[in-house]
């Protein structure tokens, strides 16, 4: 009975999760005046769908700082209803970084360059149960991507969390360290391999500078590199798979669950695991994790080695490319 009960609130919840999103994104759109709404919605097919970016620059949509305190709130709770509560959180923690840089670089408090509400909504299509939406939430160190057909997520990708400073180092919120998980479950996994299989891992003595999918448009593998999941024994691949859930959990739960199915389905076997740099904190590293459909990148080499940039890229179907090429292909195939 108890089983019961927890699946049925597991089932209502999602169900919940995937009505909510079409609610919550024609709330946010209602809340907006004509002009903002104009700088906010964009075609679906348009290009700017595709134009991403992670670092501070020139946005379209309409930022934080273009809305009042009820409209921020809609925007909030359309990003809480397409993330996790963990992925939320690193997301406004993320956010709040702005803050700690201001003082870092002896900025003034109404310094735009690093400043908290310096992020950006964009509507993609018209937000709907039965026809393909997106929207995008991103600034300094966020980029997230979604798409969504019938009341569902079906893609979230490319998605990038970063943090700078990786570890807050002085002032009020000392010690902070948002993206913890990621850096410590990989110094713990590459620092679990016997010799012989470090030497495999171990595709350079020096950190990558950058991630190197970088904010291509195109999500394409890298050149295969790195330990192969079989190789591994039962504790490293209990660590592989621990790291790789850090990253799939950022998402709501109904997309998350999707993603690691179909991660499994191309083949839990065949994921690697390549790490370049220091196997130690204080220097510069670089990590990836990468399979038939899935690349992963982390690096952290910036600022003496404490600032790091993470993506996820569905190698098939960022911007949710696969699923809409099945939808078009049906919808043309019913006239």
């Amino acid at each position: 009975m108890k089983k019961l009960l927890v699946l049925v609130v597991f089932l209502s919840s999602s169900a919940i999760a995937q009505v909510d999103l079409v609610n919550k994104a024609t709330s946010f759109l209602a809340s907006l005046s004509a002009p903002l709404k104009e700088k906010a919605v964009y075609k679906f097919t348009d290009d700017e769908r595709l134009n991403w970016h992670f670092v501070p620059r020139a946005r379209n949509g309409v930022s934080f700082n273009d809305l009042n305190s009820t409209q921020r709130e809609a925007a909030l709770s359309l990003l809480r209803t397409s993330l996790s509560a963990q992925g939320y959180q690193k997301a406004t923690l993320i956010m709040g970084l702005e803050n700690v840089l201001r003082e870092v670089e002896s900025r003034g408090t109404n310094d735009k360059y690093r400043d908290p509400l310096n992020y950006y909504l964009t509507i993609f299509g018209t937000p709907a149960e039965d026809k393909p939406w997106g929207w995008r939430f991103e600034g300094h160190h966020i980029a997230l991507n979604f798409s969504s057909l019938d009341k569902k997520i079906v893609s979230s990708t490319p998605s990038f969390f970063g943090s700078n400073p990786g570890i807050v180092l002085s002032g009020p919120e000392k010690g902070k360290q948002i993206l913890k998980e990621e850096s410590e479950l990989g110094f713990s996994l590459v620092n679990s391999l016997e010799a012989e299989k470090l030497k495999v891992a171990l595709i350079s003595e020096t950190a990558l500078p950058e991630i190197l999918s970088l904010n291509s448009r195109k999500a394409v593998p890298l050149t295969p590199a790195g330990l192969s999941y079989t190789s591994m024994n039962e504790q490293q691949k209990a660590l592989l798979l621990k790291l790789l859930n850090v990253y799939v959990n950022n998402y709501e739960l109904g997309f998350s669950n999707k993603l690691m199915d179909k991660i499994k389905k191309a083949g839990i076997e065949k994921l690697t695991f390549a790490w370049a740099g220091s196997l130690k904190g204080g220097a510069g590293y670089y990590y990836r994790i990468q399979g038939p459909m899935l690349l992963i990148e982390l690096d952290n080499t910036q600022n003496n080695a404490n600032h790091i940039h993470s993506v996820v890229r569905d190698l098939t179907n960022d911007f949710a490319e696969d699923i809409l090429r099945e939808h078009y292909e049906k919808e043309h195939s019913n006239h």
